[in-house]
């Protein structure tokens, strides 16, 4: 995608505002998780060496339009500060004439770090004049590095390009675009798709889409149940959406149609309830007992699975392939995990099931790229456009800013 780049813009002695994603877990004020903001710092770092003054903005959690102590990001500034071995100024409020006071003492190379931006519910409602005032900090550059938000229409991620002359990518933001516009636009074959988790409902336009592109589709979770059943099969008292099996068997329609390979779970680690301490046993095709529920998929399913995955050259994983977080039921997650991680393919995983998964497995160094936005990669691979990356300027064009 041929979007600016912060590589692409003059920076010494200027004020830039970055949009960041810090919406990291707190317990009792403390960062207990600090990917997202490790994650941020080539761009940040980069602005910093350019000689900008950078003004960093984030949302935390859903504050519902009020400030909420519980989710301010001073905890935050004070993490940044010690990732980057230099203070991070933090300022209690995003606008007013407070902040700007403290924007315009900003020397070149140093942080300041805004409040939580949905303590305002302009944020969310993509407020023009709020746009505006987040937009009269900068001298006219602005850098969109959260690509977690960047499937929302915010005051933060859209309404802003408005009224800057240049709207540029992050690095964060840059490898997204690359990593899923590949998955998306030009992905070498053979290409193979995994999908798991709950809910066939999360995941109908990813299938769709993915449908248009890939060789062989991979379903597992507890979504492979809703299919099987479209398919015939007893599944027991495993999750099944009824309202969607009429949509399931038109996506295996799709999928002959289209010469695609759908791979199912052929046998199932079955329990009557999702608990560790559960009895648990393999059955096979058709087998699963009235009263059991199918937790993980059994070791002919992985077998199958991991055959599938080894000739391919792209793959994308989002979603577990059972219950993982409960390790009678994880075997099938980390033999797919690690099949994955192995492959000579390109690697793309995301959501949040999936990096925790591969974390848990000890392969996230294998992988290639491990997607920061759950509902945004999901969106981008499901085909839609996403506010946030379509409202930043292409290479070679400048905003005129605007006052509308």
């Amino acid at each position: 995608m041929n979007k600016l780049s912060i590589g692409d813009l003059e920076l010494a002695g200027k004020r830039v505002f970055i949009r960041v994603d810090f919406n990291v877990p707190l317990d009792e004020g403390r960062v207990t998780d600090d990917t997202r903001i490790r994650a941020s710092l080539p761009t940040i770092n980069h602005a910093r060496n350019s000689g900008a003054s950078v003004i960093l903005a984030s949302h935390l959690g859903r504050p519902k339009g009020k400030p909420l102590p519980a989710l301010s990001l001073r905890p935050v500034a004070q993490q940044l500060g010690e990732l980057i071995g230099t203070p991070v100024f933090f300022v209690d409020d995003c606008i007013g004439d407070f902040v700007e006071k403290h924007v315009r003492k900003l020397g070149p190379g140093q942080v300041l770090l805004l409040e939580n931006l949905r303590f305002h519910p302009e944020e969310e409602a993509n407020d023009d004049a709020f746009a505006q005032s987040l937009a009269g900090l900068c001298d006219g550059l602005y850098v969109n590095d959260a690509f977690g938000a960047a499937h929302r229409a915010h005051a933060s991620t859209e309404g802003i390009t408005r009224h800057v002359t240049h709207a540029a990518a992050g690095f964060l933001m840059e490898r997204e675009l690359d990593y899923l516009g590949r998955a998306v636009e030009n992905p070498e074959k053979p290409y193979v798709a995994v999908l798991g988790g709950a809910k066939v409902s999360d995941k109908i336009e990813i299938i769709s889409n993915l449908l248009k592109l890939v060789d062989t589709l991979i379903i597992g979770g507890g979504m492979a149940y809703t299919f099987l059943k479209a398919q015939g099969e007893t599944v027991g008292r495993s999750l099944v959406e009824e309202d969607k099996i009429e949509l399931a068997k038109q996506l295996f329609d799709e999928a002959v149609k289209r010469n695609v390979k759908i791979l199912l779970p052929v046998d199932h680690l079955v329990a009557g309830k999702i608990d560790p301490s559960a009895e648990t046993q393999t059955v096979g095709a058709n087998a699963i007992p009235d009263d059991k529920m199918a937790l993980d998929i059994g070791p002919k399913t992985v077998e199958a699975f991991v055959a599938a995955l080894a000739p391919a050259k792209t793959i994308v994983w989002n979603g577990p392939m059972g219950v993982f977080e409960h390790e009678p039921f994880a075997a099938g997650t980390i033999a797919v995990a690690r099949a994955i991680a192995d492959a000579s393919a390109t690697t793309i995983v995301g959501g949040g099931d999936s990096v925790a998964a591969a974390a848990a497995v000890g392969v996230t160094g294998k992988l290639d790229h491990i997607s920061t936005g759950g509902g945004a990669s999901l969106e981008f691979l499901g085909g839609r456009k996403l506010p946030g990356v379509e409202a930043l300027s292409e290479q070679g064009n400048s905003r005129v800013e605007s006052h509308a």
